[in-house]
């Protein structure tokens, strides 16, 4: 045996070649498309999640610094400060008329969280004052008439807070 047979390589016949280059072919487009859609799903997700964060943060400042819906919703300590850890949880009305009125409530419900009724129904609440059994909003609650947008941005804010338990 010569030196140069020890050492030498196989040489690929040109069928099984051509199988490798197939096959190269055809699963290197499969692998680039699997990556490309996998990158733009996570690109329109982090479109939603930026909408939907954009939507919440509007809804905040709805709720927190226009609205201040937490003057009614939230209870409050002994000395009369906002409990933060029962935020929007409804709380005992502090604010009562000083002629009794049949229609005044003495509870502000709950809206953090999940509050009764579907996303439509709460919309149609702060865009017309009505609720969907057609009761209408009663005092002290403000008739307010959001405009679609700012209704939606508040339900998104209420939705995304987390009751606490009761």
């Amino acid at each position: 045996m010569t030196r140069s047979s020890l050492f030498s390589v196989a040489r690929p016949r040109l069928p099984d070649l051509l199988l490798v280059v197939l096959l190269a072919l055809l699963i290197i487009p499969i692998l680039v498309h699997d990556s490309w859609t996998q990158a733009a799903q996570q690109t329109n997700d982090h479109l939603k999640n930026n909408a939907n964060i954009a939507l919440v943060n509007r809804g905040r400042y709805i709720v927190e610094d226009v609205a201040v819906c937490s003057q009614c919703h939230t209870p409050r300590n002994s000395a009369g400060d906002l409990e933060r850890g029962q935020w929007l949880e409804g709380a005992p009305l502090w604010l009562l008329p000083a002629q009794p009125m049949g229609d005044w409530p003495l509870q502000a419900p709950r809206i953090a969280g999940s509050p009764g009724g579907s996303d439509a129904d709460m919309i149609r609440l702060l865009t017309t004052g009505v609720w969907r059994d057609g009761q209408r909003l009663r005092p002290p609650m403000p008739q307010f008439r959001m405009s679609r947008e700012d209704a939606e941005s508040v339900v998104a804010y209420l939705r995304s807070l987390t009751p606490s338990p009761r």
